[in-house]
């Protein structure tokens, strides 16, 4: 038997890929039935990792759907606690404004007393004066003067009690209208309550999950259907 010389085959094996006169390379019949198991692989595997990574994609889903239901009761909740405060913050407001409303009164009374005690003593000094002088107070010019006397206080009575009423009405305006909003204040949380507990974070954790399995399910059903119509397929091929 007669060996081949080492440079020789090497020459050989670099020309051909493998020893001389054979070739290492697959047909192309094994070539192509690799590349199509390969594909096949891939193709299972990516029909397994497809339903995992939906699935996951659900969970995260129905997860931010929770919190988005969670926040939003939470700021429901904090907006009717605001409207709350505001209500009581008006009703104090209310509070005031009646209580002013009656310092106004009392001490428009009281000014109204000053002023007559005032107008009295002033009356007193001019029916004194006019009797030192030796007129007539009940006639004549005394009796005009006396008389004048007394219209002027009672016009000023008159003007400094509407002006007080005036003023007593007003504060009571106030009061009523900020009593007003302070029952809106309170319609309105009762509302923003209301809402805030109409919301379900569960629920719509439950409903995002129940949605995306009814889409998994049908895509899955799907895919199932469509490997069957090639299984069919392949097998009246062959």
């Amino acid at each position: 038997m007669t060996l081949l010389p080492t440079s020789f085959a090497a020459d050989q094996i670099a020309l051909f890929g493998g020893p001389a006169g054979f070739s290492t390379t697959l047909p192309p019949a094994q070539a192509s039935g690799a590349s199509s198991s390969f594909g096949s692989q891939f193709a299972e595997a990516f029909s397994v990792a497809g339903p995992i990574l939906a699935i996951l994609g659900a969970a995260n889903s129905a997860i931010g759907s929770y919190y988005a239901a969670q926040s939003q009761q939470n700021q429901l909740k904090m907006q009717a606690q605001n409207q709350a405060f505001a209500a009581e913050m008006a009703r104090i407001n209310q509070g005031m404004a009646q209580f002013a409303a009656g310092g106004i009164m009392r001490e428009g009374q009281q000014r109204i007393g000053r002023y007559t005690m005032q107008a009295g003593q002033a009356r007193a000094s001019a029916k004194a004066a006019l009797a030192a002088r030796g007129g007539v107070l009940s006639e004549g010019a005394p009796a005009e003067v006396l008389g004048s006397m007394d219209l002027v206080t009672e016009i000023d009575k008159l003007t400094m009690s509407a002006a007080n009423v005036r003023a007593a009405e007003a504060a009571k305006l106030q009061a009523f209208n900020i009593g007003v909003g302070a029952t809106m204040a309170d319609i309105s949380a009762q509302n923003l309550q209301a809402t805030a507990s109409t919301i379900y974070p569960g629920l719509s954790l439950g409903t995002s999950l129940l949605g995306s399995a009814a889409d998994i399910g049908g895509t899955w059903a799907r895919n199932r259907r469509i490997e069957e119509l090639l299984q069919g397929v392949s097998t009246q091929r062959t």
